[in-house]
């Protein structure tokens, strides 16, 4: 009960203290204090992507593969977005290689609509998509 009435004044002074800044409060990303160096990679290579900084994206991409990616999804999110900047650079070897590695971790890996009808990537990762399907590698 001790603990618990600490905690009670300690929150209600740390609120309280910020209710009398004469400054505005940063934004901080509370969640980015509990995220693992390769998932906080992620995250940089797919703003980065989206804001069309291809090269700081696969920068961070294979940072965060080289750090760890505990989660599965994540690391198949890692090589997709790696066979896509490959695609869009011309490098279909490696844009294929992505995918394949995408596969290899999820063989239920699927592009969302939108990306798997894209003019680029889109028949590539088909034609990755069809030979990991049959056993063929290419």
């Amino acid at each position: 009960m001790v603990v618990f009435r600490y905690l009670v004044l300690f929150t209600t002074a740390v609120l309280f203290t910020f209710g009398c800044s004469s400054r505005p409060v940063k934004s901080y990303d509370l969640l980015k204090i509990f995220r693992s160096a390769g998932e906080q990679a992620l995250s940089e290579g797919i703003k980065n992507y989206e804001d069309g900084k291809y090269k700081e994206a696969s920068q961070n991409l294979k940072t965060a593969l080289s750090k760890g990616l505990s989660n599965k999804n994540d690391q198949v999110k890692a090589h997709k977005y790696l066979a896509f900047i490959s695609c869009v650079s011309g490098q279909e070897k490696q844009c294929r290689g992505e995918f394949k590695k995408a596969c290899e971790i999820d063989p239920n890996f699927e592009l969302e609509p939108a990306e798997k009808g894209h003019p680029i990537w889109g028949p590539v990762f088909l034609s990755v998509k069809s030979g990991t399907a049959t056993g063929k590698t290419r």
